[in-house]
């Protein structure tokens, strides 16, 4: 079993740290006891959720808060126990299709309310993430931007610059596989990658609903809307864009391939600027860029993993939950939490300051101000795991064997009609 750590904590034990907005909280009424569970058990989130929770308690000396953290992949497979039996008043959780089932198990409080005025506002960019039903189910805490990243030195040499369309990066694209240089780098060998260019491909062809929709089992794999953003892919895979043997290779693998010199971009993770910087690739030599625009007609939706907080539904103590959820997501705490040496990701609150890192302030300008379409969470968090897994395969395939398109979209209509 888990232990628990209890905190019941004195206002003046962080007294000093409240500012304006803090002071004003620490005058609400909560008492009783908040249980909290979370799965923040690596050494650097787990000092960031106790930091939470002692500020916290700091502004409501009359709540004693019970803070239980559970290692991350025990709790995936504990949570649908305890939050149907003994839950907590709040949880941590993932956003996108990974809190249908508990939604729709009736196990996670409906808490639009929260999203009623200044948070709805601040935390605009993320409230589709957290929409079922049209209502939502839990706040973000962090997230993290997907993105083009490049190496501006090959792009410099050539003369080329930042696409904003489909059409501009296919001609980049030309002028490198011209200089004996391909266009990208990626490992599909764990099939998650190829699901990245799925996502944006299909984003910028058909638009972020559309894309929620196909990953919700609403729309056929035959639709011709699907056919057309595979065939735009295809333009890429029929120029050589992509780096040989690419299914040999984890995402990892594929990175020395970049900073080497011998692929010019890599559609990934922020997380992936870190190994980048590690292999050589200074900020003179590493850039990035927001995927452009392929359909005019549609917003720019934007792939950003986001983790959440939840009240289940058979929480003891929703009044304190709530107070908690709305300082979670407060942009001091968000800037704090947030920080270099905190998550050293991005802060949901549009009113938050980011990390002083030219990659993270970017990605926060791109989900803040630059994707009007939506968020989505990924495929394999928008889809449910058999669909997602049966997806990639066939993404996978698809770059690989082109020509077996037809054969990969019948397959992948039959999952959706057995699955969902």
């Amino acid at each position: 079993m888990p232990s628990i750590t209890r905190l019941p904590l004195l206002a003046a034990a962080l007294g000093t740290a409240l500012t304006g907005a803090g002071v004003a909280a620490a005058q609400d009424s909560l008492s009783g006891t908040l249980k909290i569970f979370s799965d923040m058990s690596n050494p650097a989130p787990r000092a960031v959720m106790e930091g939470m929770v002692d500020r916290f308690g700091a502004m409501h000396p009359d709540l004693e808060i019970e803070l239980t953290v559970i290692d991350r992949e025990a709790y995936k497979t504990q949570i649908r126990n305890f939050l149907t039996a003994n839950a907590p008043d709040v949880a941590n959780w993932y956003a996108g299709n990974r809190m249908a089932p508990y939604v729709n198990a009736g196990l996670f409080e409906d808490v639009s309310d929260l999203w009623d005025g200044q948070i709805g506002e601040e935390l605009a960019s993320t409230k589709g993430a957290m929409t079922l039903d049209g209502k939502q189910w839990g706040v973000p805490y962090t997230y993290y931007q997907w993105g083009v990243y490049y190496r501006k030195d090959i792009y410099d040499r050539l003369g080329l610059s930042e696409p904003q369309t489909f059409e501009q990066m296919k001609a980049n694209c030309q002028a490198l596989l011209d200089d004996g240089v391909k266009c990208y780098t990626i490992g599909t060998k764990f099939l998650w990658t190829a699901a990245g260019w799925f996502d944006y491909l299909n984003m910028r062809t058909n638009g972020y609903d559309f894309h929620m929709a196909l990953t919700a089992g609403e729309v056929e794999w035959t639709d011709e809307r699907v056919k057309t953003t595979f065939a735009n892919w295809r333009e890429l895979i029929d120029m050589g864009a992509f780096i040989d043997n690419h299914t040999a290779y984890s995402w990892q693998e594929a990175l020395p391939f970049m900073a080497q010199g011998d692929a010019a971009a890599y559609l990934m993770g922020n997380f992936a600027v870190a190994p980048l910087r590690d292999a050589g690739l200074d900020d003179s030599k590493l850039d990035y860029y927001q995927f452009p625009s392929i359909n005019a007609e549609v917003a720019l939706g934007e792939d950003a993993p986001t983790d959440t907080f939840h009240i289940p539904a058979q929480a003891a103590n929703k009044e304190a939950a709530r107070a908690f959820l709305r300082f979670v997501v407060s942009a001091e705490n968000q800037t704090l939490i947030n920080a270099g040496d905190a998550l050293g990701q991005l802060p949901v609150n549009a009113n938050s300051s980011v990390d002083d890192d030219k990659f993270l302030k970017e990605g926060f300008d791109v989900l803040s101000n630059r994707a009007p379409g939506g968020i989505a969470q990924f495929f394999d968090r928008d889809a449910p795991a058999e669909m997602a897994k049966l997806a990639m395969e066939g993404f996978q395939e698809f770059m690989v064997l082109p020509d077996n398109l037809d054969r990969i979209l019948d397959r992948l209509e039959a999952g959706r009609q057995r699955i969902y």
